[in-house]
């Protein structure tokens, strides 16, 4: 029974395998108006409408598979353009930042060769940490007690004269600005008369100084340097500021009218270094060993 079975299978096969042969052989032998041409056409008159249903039909799903497939291509590269971005912006942070160290120091460099700043022992310093309040008094800076740096030592910056030393730790100093409210020094105008007086912070103004105890008749005009004095007291070697002298402090900014010739000189003067945007600062370790 199962080799009549398959005797049968097999003669079926061949009969497919022979009217194959005969149906390719027709068709391709044949000429355009044969039976089987004509069949062709007829069968594909009648699929030519149900295609083209159906390609209507399933144009709507295949336009959606390609909008979600571009979707998904669309968050994809815009994952990959969004981390460039944000490389892209952090390395043009580093750049920038780099770019003012930079400008400092060279800043710094020129205010160490006009003023023999070597002599006193500087170390550079970046800032770590400021005083967020409006009147902006204090600063901090990476070097402390591990490098020199004592209380009382002066902090010069790209200008002139930032502040001095009023806490110290092994590895950071806390910096009291020339505009803080506890903050004076002894200065002098860089003029022919020399006259000198003190520098304090301006009542009202966070940015701004005052010389006070001029002598009468200072001859002072708007524009002068203004500069530390490095007094001493000739009776007492103790009583000194803690500043040498000559490092540029600020510029007359305006003069009092109201001045006397029997009363003490009173102007106003503008902070030559940039206090709300240091990043480098010199601390001089040595302010009296020069």
């Amino acid at each position: 029974m199962h080799d009549k079975q398959i005797r049968r299978r097999r003669a079926v096969l061949a009969l497919l395998v022979a009217v194959s042969l005969i149906l390719l052989t027709d068709y391709f032998g044949g000429s355009a108006s044969s039976p089987l041409h004509q069949v062709q056409r007829g069968i594909a008159t009648v699929l030519s409408p149900l295609q083209a249903g159906a390609s209507t039909v399933l144009s709507p799903i295949r336009n959606a598979a390609s909008y979600v497939s571009s979707v998904f291509t669309a968050k994809s590269e815009l994952t990959t353009l969004q981390g460039r971005y944000n490389q892209l912006v952090g390395e043009y942070a580093r750049v920038q930042y780099e770019g003012i160290l930079y400008r400092q120091a060279q800043q710094l460099l020129g205010l160490d060769k006009s003023y023999n700043l070597a002599s006193y022992g500087p170390v550079t310093g970046r800032l770590i940490g400021e005083d967020p309040s409006l009147w902006y008094e204090t600063i901090t800076v990476d070097r402390g007690s591990s490098s020199g740096v004592s209380i009382y030592d002066p902090v010069v910056g790209p200008g002139g004269l930032v502040g001095d030393v009023t806490q110290v730790t092994p590895n950071a100093s806390v910096v009291s600005l020339i505009t803080s409210s506890k903050f004076s020094v002894g200065a002098m105008i860089e003029n022919e008369s020399g006259a000198a007086g003190l520098i304090e912070p301006q009542v009202g103004d966070p940015n701004a100084l005052t010389l006070i105890d001029l002598p009468p008749n200072s001859n002072v005009s708007f524009n002068q340097l203004v500069v530390t004095s490095g007094f001493r007291d000739p009776h007492d070697p103790a009583i000194q500021s803690f500043a040498p002298p000559g490092i540029p402090i600020g510029t007359v900014s305006s003069t009092n009218p109201q001045n006397s010739v029997l009363t003490n000189q009173e102007e106003q003067v503008t902070p030559l270094a940039d206090l709300q945007h240091l990043t480098l600062v010199q601390i001089l370790t040595r302010p009296h060993g020069g």
